[in-house]
């Protein structure tokens, strides 16, 4: 792919690109309620002279049509999260309990400056309907250093669920235990038993994690309960796994129901589930090689996998088509050199959804930006 030059003009739209991210970041809506943000992204796609077509509750998508080749999806996500914002910014949130913790924000404003680069150099038509794609890129902001774009293939985000475990027992006076089945005694082995999972049923080598978020029972110190409640959250980066360990935790929990003579069979609810991202070699392989040829030596580094979750990788496989997901360091990278250094970068650096996560605009909006544009030219650029 040659070199594209007209990105040296992206000088000449930060200063917009920068007052959109503050705009945005300013305004969080939380997910599937960001109907201000919509607005304002239709709008600006409107000023670019693009027609938008809304999906679900605020979702928009827009086209760029020049001719006939290769069709390129590229998605930025837009909800903020439930999160007081701690940051200082003279453009926090002024949203009670609702802040962009999480650079959903960046990731609108990098997009947008990439439709509006490729917009004004590309022959811009317009469709009622989304073409099918051939290939789908996104990327996240992430607390590595900023200027960076890490890449891999094969899984980078893991897999996602969330359990509701509801355990049934007898309840009573707590002054007569021998009377009940106690639930709260109950939930305890059961947390207690769900750590043997990781540590003696998977594989050494393999990732997993199982996590007990909540245990929520009774309201009296002298009432035992009739029934117990356990969130759990699940990570896997292999589908093989993850069903092995959903059948171990279902096995533990009627086990231990069982074993305390609950009369009552326990119940499993399965919710915020999210699929594995894994890249696709090719994919990964040919935006690896656009980033390397445009950025800077140093510039384009090797991602670790993550242990966070999102739902992306659905519309490539509705589409039944490969996807490459990529990372951009937002954190300050002196910083991150310190504390890398000085083995605190858990501690020192402001991760995703801390109420203190702020990404560095510059320049991670630069480089941000330049990726979508380079990632989406390294098919359109054939």
């Amino acid at each position: 792919m040659a070199r594209p030059d007209f990105l040296d003009t992206i000088d000449s739209q930060l200063d917009w690109q920068r007052g959109l991210y503050k705009d945005f970041h300013r305004q969080p809506e939380l997910g599937l309620e960001e109907h201000k943000t919509s607005e304002r992204i239709e709008s600006e796609l409107k000023d670019l002279g693009l027609e938008s077509k809304h999906i679900s509750k605020t979702g928009l998508v827009a086209v760029i049509e020049n001719g006939q080749g290769p069709t390129v999806l590229a998605r930025a996500d837009i909800d903020a999260l439930p999160v007081s914002e701690d940051t200082g910014l003279d453009y926090s949130s002024t949203v009670d309990g609702v802040m962009h913790a999480c650079g959903h924000d960046m990731h609108i404003t990098a997009l947008l400056g990439a439709v509006r680069l490729l917009n004004e150099n590309l022959e811009d038509g317009l469709t009622s309907k989304i073409p099918t794609p051939d290939v789908a890129y996104a990327q996240h902001v992430m607390p590595l250093p900023t200027g960076t774009v890490s890449t891999k293939a094969g899984p980078v985000l893991s897999a996602g669920d969330s359990v509701k475990i509801t355990v049934h027992g007898r309840g009573a006076h707590g002054s007569m235990p021998h009377l009940t089945v106690d639930p709260v005694v109950l939930a305890a082995t059961i947390v207690l038993r769900l750590q043997t999972i990781v540590s003696r049923e998977v594989e050494p080598g393999e990732f997993a994690v199982v996590t007990v978020g909540a245990s929520n029972s009774g309201s009296r110190s002298n009432i035992i309960p009739d029934r117990a409640e356990l969130l759990l959250n699940l990570r896997t980066y292999d589908m093989g796994v993850r069903d092995r360990i959903i059948a171990s935790i279902e096995r533990i929990v009627k086990g231990e129901c069982q074993a305390a003579g609950s009369q009552k069979e326990p119940s499993f609810e399965y919710y915020d589930q999210f699929p594995l991202t894994d890249n696709d070699e090719d994919a990964n392989e040919a935006v690896t090689k656009a980033f390397e040829d445009y950025f800077d030596d140093g510039v384009v580094q090797p991602a670790n996998p993550a242990t966070a979750s999102e739902d992306f990788s659905e519309i490539p496989d509705a589409f039944e088509i490969p996807y490459a997901y990529w990372m951009i360091g937002s954190s300050d990278a002196v910083k991150y050199k310190k504390a890398a250094e000085a083995g605190t970068v858990n501690t020192d650096i402001p991760a995703n959804h801390s109420t203190q996560f702020a990404p560095v605009i510059d320049p991670t909006l630069e480089i941000a930006t330049k990726a979508q544009v380079v990632a989406a030219l390294s098919q359109l650029g054939r």
